[in-house]
């Protein structure tokens, strides 16, 4: 069926990036799976071609689009090449909300200039270890000093994807312990200078999947963070992070069904090039099946998907919205990918192959941005139940 979410502008973007990863990713991606980075000076190609200021106000240097559809042809478009721009994705899809709704003119006049030109590079510190999805169990704390200049920040961070990579951070810390009536009171937002003293960058994790994002572990020792770098209001930091995760996690599902369309791509391109008793495996009755079974499964994410990108255009998606299309399109990629590493036999096994990438990179989308059995908890919440 014809997708009719994308526009021509849409379109013509579509194939700039496309043009863009076969001339200049394809060719040196070996060289970044092996070092297990994008290397920093990548990023400011991205920033050449646009890709950082789409979403950002004309009067910071960006287009002043208001769409995240550019964003998700940029995941399709990825997965279609069985490539990875790293911890970029971060910095536009998670970062760039928190700006643009909570910074101050002042703030915004500060970072979004370096954040387009790929300068100022983002990141956002949430999981702590021992919490996991339980943001209100972080133990990361920001005390204010007794001047009122500056906060004091101490505690770590884990799981901080393009945390080796960049230069400011939005750190979630305690500015005041939880109250019995709320654990989630007294969460603040801060944007972090990663040149402090006492900001240590730890780890480079060494992951299952997702090999060229630098997802790092973070500490903080007595690290002085100005007051003008406190991002929205003191202790309302929870509340932000609510609002701003249903893209993040629309964004988690139209990662999943681009993989799952890119699995089926790369099996059916491999099963007609593959021979087994004198005939393509393609020919097989099973093969034939199998991937119209994954095909069908990739229709249906499709829909979800596309129905869900016009509901955050026009401020539509709820929690609840985005908690089922992140499950429903998580389970189907995971599904659809296992089939069609099957159908590439031992080779799928292979990491030279991109299939068994996209196994491994796949397996954390029903982890990261909340797992499958919480988005089933905000799901039944919803129903009332």
């Amino acid at each position: 069926m014809r997708r009719t979410v994308f526009t021509a502008d849409h379109d013509a973007f579509r194939e700039t990036v496309r043009a863009f990863i076969e001339a200049e990713v394809v060719p040196v991606y070996e060289k970044w799976y092996a070092e297990g980075i994008v290397p920093r000076e990548f990023y400011h190609r991205l920033a050449e071609l646009g890709v950082f200021g789409i979403e950002v106000p004309e009067e910071y240097g960006g287009a002043g689009i208001e769409s995240f559809k550019f964003q998700a042809i940029l995941m399709e478009e990825t997965a279609r090449a069985g490539v990875s721009f790293g911890g970029s994705s971060v910095h536009v899809g998670l970062c760039l909300p928190y700006l643009k709704s909570l910074a101050t003119a002042e703030q915004k006049q500060r970072w979004l200039p370096g954040f387009v030109t790929g300068e100022l590079m983002f990141a956002i510190a949430m999981t702590e270890p021992g919490t996991g999805s339980d943001l209100a169990g972080m133990r990361t704390t920001a005390k204010l000093s007794e001047d009122g200049t500056h906060y004091v920040l101490n505690g770590a961070k884990t799981f901080i994807t393009g945390g080796v990579h960049a230069d400011r951070v939005i750190v979630c810390a305690r500015t005041a312990p939880p109250t019995e009536q709320d654990r989630r009171h007294g969460i603040s937002l801060f944007v972090v200078d990663t040149t402090s003293p006492g900001y240590t960058v730890g780890r480079k994790l060494d992951k299952l999947g997702l090999k060229v994002s630098d997802t790092a572990e973070l500490t903080f020792t007595d690290v002085r963070v100005p007051v003008a770098d406190l991002l929205g209001a003191e202790h309302q930091g929870f509340s932000y992070l609510g609002r701003n995760l249903p893209q993040e996690r629309l964004s988690i599902a139209v990662g999943a069904y681009a993989q799952a369309t890119a699995a089926v791509r790369f099996a059916k391109e491999y099963t007609r090039q593959r021979s087994v008793f004198g005939q393509p495996v393609a020919s097989f009755q099973n093969t034939k099946f199998e991937l119209a079974a994954c095909r069908a499964e990739v229709d249906a994410a499709e829909a979800v998907v596309d129905r869900a990108l016009d509901a955050l255009d026009a401020g539509e998606l709820t929690p609840a919205d985005a908690a089922s299309a992140k499950l429903f399109c998580t389970e189907v990629a995971a599904r659809v990918i296992d089939r069609c590493l099957q159908l590439h036999g031992g080779y799928g096994f292979i990491n030279e192959y991109p299939i068994a990438r996209l196994y491994a990179d796949n397996r954390v989308n029903r982890i990261y941005g909340g797992t499958s059995e919480v988005m089933k908890m905000i799901i039944a919440k919803d129903m009332g139940l």
